[in-house]
C-alpha cells in the first residue's frame, strides 16, 4: 500500500478512486490532484513510480485534510456551541440542524427510540 498523508491508500484500485480514501479528498478534489502530478486517472496506485508518489503528495499537501480538516471543523461546531446560536443548540442537543421535521424521523440525530410507558386513569 501507498501510504499519502498518513493514510494507506489501497494499491489495486484507481488513482482517483484510492485518493478518496484521505479524509478532506472527493473523487473532483482527486482529479485536480493527479492532473496537478501529471499522472493518468486511469493508471492504478501499484502502476505509480516513486517519482509520482512525490509529486502527488506534493500536491496532496497543499489541502487541508485529514487531522488538520477533523479538528477545524469540530472548532467551527464548538464555537456554534459556545455563542448560543440555534445550530449551535441543535448541535448540543443532538438534534437536526437544517430545518428537518422531527416528529417521525430524524432517528439518526435522536437515536434509538426509547419507549414511555402509558399513564393509568385514576380509578374512582
Amino acid at each position: 500500500m501507498a501510504r499519502i498523508a498518513g493514510v494507506d491508500i489501497p494499491k489495486q484500485k484507481r488513482g482517483v478512486i484510492s485518493l478518496t480514501y484521505i479524509f478532506g479528498i472527493g473523487k473532483s478534489r482527486a482529479q485536480e490532484i493527479l492532473a496537478a502530478a501529471q499522472v493518468s486517472e486511469d493508471t492504478k496506485v501499484s502502476d505509480w513510480t516513486d517519482e509520482e508518489i512525490g509529486k502527488i503528495r506534493e500536491a496532496v499537501g497543499a489541502y487541508t485534510i485529514e487531522g488538520e480538516l477533523r479538528s477545524e471543523t469540530s472548532m467551527n461546531i464548538k464555537r456554534l456551541m459556545d455563542i448560543g446560536c440555534y445550530r449551535g443548540i441543535r448541535h448540543r442537543s443532538g438534534l437536526p440542524l437544517r430545518g428537518q421535521r422531527t416528529k417521525n424521523n430524524s432517528r439518526t440525530r435522536k437515536g434509538k427510540r426509547k419507549t414511555v410507558a402509558n399513564k393509568k386513569k385514576a380509578t374512582k
